[in-house]
């Protein structure tokens, strides 16, 4: 009897849906959302915790920052930043020496939203994970975000990451 791990695998014509990485990532972002809203609910969308949490992070930044902080485009973080200021978990003020742009800063309310969401967020990961050994997510998580961040130009709202203030 041969041992077929010791062959390689005949190459692959991808004539096979599920052996395209996009529509795995694709169906991993629906299972995502779908257990994000059974964790968390319907009062916020996965985008508007990540402008959140993002924002909880770095306060005092504009709209563009921060889209850039949560990789969405500027247009949706405008979107998103009006229906947070509607919903009382962020504030928006002009910037004096920019009339512009606005600062934006986290409410009390949107900390203690996020402080309140943290179990559910714990949970939200442990669901996600939980197919996986704990080998198994160190190295999944390892490589997801090897992914991303060596692809990150390629996206149409690449992240940007903060610039560390000069001391």
């Amino acid at each position: 009897m041969s041992d077929k791990s010791a062959s390689p695998a005949p190459p692959s014509e991808l004539v096979d849906l599920y052996e395209h990485p996009g529509h795995l990532l694709r169906r991993a972002q629906q299972i995502s959302v779908s257990i994000f809203y059974d964790e968390l609910g319907s009062e916020l969308t996965p985008i508007q915790y990540a402008v959140l949490r993002s924002l909880s992070s770095h306060p005092g930044i504009d709209q563009v920052t921060l889209a850039g902080l949560a990789a969405i485009d500027t247009s949706t973080g405008a979107t998103v930043c009006a229906r947070l200021e509607e919903k009382g978990l962020l504030q928006r003020q002009v910037i004096p020496h920019n009339r512009r742009q606005r600062a934006l800063s986290i409410t009390p309310a949107g900390e203690r939203m996020l402080a309140d969401l943290t179990p559910a967020v714990q949970r939200l990961r442990e669901r996600l994970l939980a197919p996986l050994s704990p080998d198994e997510r160190e190295q999944f998580m390892y490589l997801l975000d090897k992914l991303v961040r060596t692809n990150n130009e390629q996206s149409r709202a690449p992240l940007a990451r903060p610039v560390a203030a000069p001391d």
